[in-house]
């Protein structure tokens, strides 16, 4: 299973925004953050905004917030909000054109993928937004994250 950019970029904009709790954020910090295009950050925005997973407001003193605090963020439930559909095969499409298998009556890959799929967002749902954040520092900057995630890495591994 591979996420989509956009759950990619979503997750980055909530993970962003949880280690900046105390200040409004804008579009350009987040894009300049991650070296990510601020276009396609707008459209994620604005999709997280009405999801009410982030408040945003307009002019001075306005920005980015989360809507409620990273504890209560589900990444199981960010993840279904975002992605665009979970057909990891053809016969998984529901599509009105969508091809038939030939197979698809007798062949039992269809619901073995689908429980493992289930046990993927499952497995999602027992964390938040706080769980990836609990070992970065607040207000970090990229290469101070890069080298806390390399050390949370060396000290998994020994």
């Amino acid at each position: 299973m591979q996420l989509t950019l956009y759950t990619d970029y979503s997750l980055r904009v909530l993970v962003y925004l949880s280690l900046h709790q105390d200040d409004s954020s804008t579009i350009s910090e987040i894009a300049d953050f991650y070296q990510i295009s601020r276009n396609h950050l707008v459209k994620v925005v604005h999709n997280l905004s009405l999801k009410n997973y982030i408040n945003s407001a307009r002019g001075k003193g306005g920005g980015l917030r989360l809507a409620r605090p990273p504890i209560e963020i589900d990444v199981g439930a960010v993840i279904r909000d975002t992605e665009p559909n979970f057909d990891i095969v053809e016969c998984f499409s529901e599509e009105p054109n969508a091809k038939v298998c030939n197979i698809e009556p007798i062949c039992k890959l269809k619901s073995i993928l689908g429980k493992a799929m289930n046990n993927f967002l499952d497995t999602l749902d027992n964390y938040t937004i706080a769980d990836i954040i609990k070992d970065i520092p607040k207000n970090a900057s990229p290469g101070k994250v890069y080298k806390v995630i390399n050390i949370a890495a060396l000290n998994k591994n020994n």
